[in-house]
């Protein structure tokens, strides 16, 4: 009886466990979406990404490597932007959702110019991610540095 207990604990850790792997994984596949958008994945957006993946998931360099690869394969198989989006609605807070848009622009504007087609799709998450517009305009301001501290 208390081995099916004990079990019924290490479940539900294995089960958080990959929650919280594909969420991760959504997030990577987002901003890879972003520096793919134009079609020219430039290696100051892969840099960024690394870097925000460490600072915000605070992973080790393999692990962020090993993250990246997943999510690329993500994107290229993924049917559309839903099945990363449904993840961050159902597991994020508002608080989330803006560090994630805004972690998405430092992404586009890594290499110093902004794609449309990477507009185009950071706009799109933060609609299909119910963000704020206002939340949307200021994070894409303060990563073009245009805000006013």
């Amino acid at each position: 009886m208390l081995d099916r207990i004990l079990r019924l604990f290490e479940d539900t850790e294995t089960d958080s466990q990959r929650r919280e792997h594909d969420i991760r994984l959504a997030a990577a596949a987002l901003l890879v979406e972003v520096a793919r958008a134009d079609h020219d994945h430039l290696e100051e957006e892969a840099s960024a990404i690394a870097e925000l993946l460490v600072e915000t998931l605070e992973l080790e360099n393999a692990e962020v490597q090993a993250l990246l690869e997943r999510a690329g394969s993500a994107v290229e198989n993924a049917t559309s932007l839903y099945e990363f989006t449904r993840l961050i609605n159902d597991h994020y807070a508002p608080d989330d959702k803006r560090e994630l848009v805004a972690s998405m622009w430092r992404v586009a504007y890594a290499d110093g110019d902004l794609d449309k087609y990477e507009e185009h799709i950071i706009r799109r998450v933060a609609e299909l991610i119910y963000l704020p517009h206002a939340d949307f305009i200021r994070s894409k301001h303060d990563a073009a540095g245009l805000r006013d501290a």
